[in-house]
């Protein structure tokens, strides 16, 4: 460090390289030891970050880069979105069913990208900036299911039926492998439930968009 620099700052952006280096985020012990400082610095500055939601921490306390890192630069989220429409323009047509691709935002489930199929009759209407907790639909439960160190998926992806709309069948499966964002990519449709190869097809849409967006 040289007399021009910020400690505090130089300590807060470590923290935020740190947590986008990791898939599954990182302790505050963790953070500790990494960075050479004791806890309550830690505390402080995720404490810092968290007001301007750089950061958050899940219920477990893992630290996690915070969607307001993508705001920090204003096309990032066109730029994400952008990157997704193709693989998702696909999967809607070929399924004939709304695919969406949605990213955390806290404690939700935030629907960033929306494309809906061209050629069906009817389909379900959903819209970017449509939130829900984490816990309730496909594109949440998804993304909770890609975390932690095993990702235990059973088929690849999660199917849920009328827990965000009635008569309404979700299929999704995360996004796995790009740092720094967690979502998944899914497909809602008025069915009972939604065919093997449906949910299949969910799981190769994801990888599509996880590396375009690498």
């Amino acid at each position: 460090m040289t007399a021009e620099t910020s400690q505090t700052l130089d300590r807060g952006l470590r923290v935020l390289k740190l947590l986008a280096d990791t898939d599954h985020g990182l302790t505050v012990t963790e953070l500790s030891n990494k960075l050479g400082v004791n806890r309550t610095v830690v505390y402080r500055l995720l404490a810092t970050l968290e007001q301007h939601a750089l950061v958050r921490r899940d219920l477990g306390g893992r630290a996690r880069v915070g969607l307001g890192v993508l705001r920090l630069g204003r096309q990032v989220h066109p730029l994400v979105r952008e990157a997704a429409l193709p693989a998702l323009r696909s999967l809607a047509e070929d399924v004939g069913a709304t695919a969406h691709l949605t990213l955390v935002d806290g404690n939700d489930a935030l629907a960033v990208a929306v494309v809906e199929p061209s050629w069906t009759d009817y389909h379900v209407a959903y819209r970017p900036g449509f939130r829900h907790s984490l816990d309730r639909g496909a594109a949440g439960r998804a993304i909770l299911a890609g975390r932690g160190p095993d990702v235990e998926l059973g088929p690849g992806y999660i199917l849920t039926h009328g827990e965000l709309e009635a008569g309404a069948s979700g299929a999704a499966a995360p996004m796995l492998g790009v740092t720094g964002i967690e979502g998944s990519v899914g497909v809602v449709m008025l069915t009972d439930s939604v065919p093997t190869q449906v949910g299949d097809r969910v799981v190769h849409a994801a990888q599509e968009v996880a590396d375009a967006l690498r």
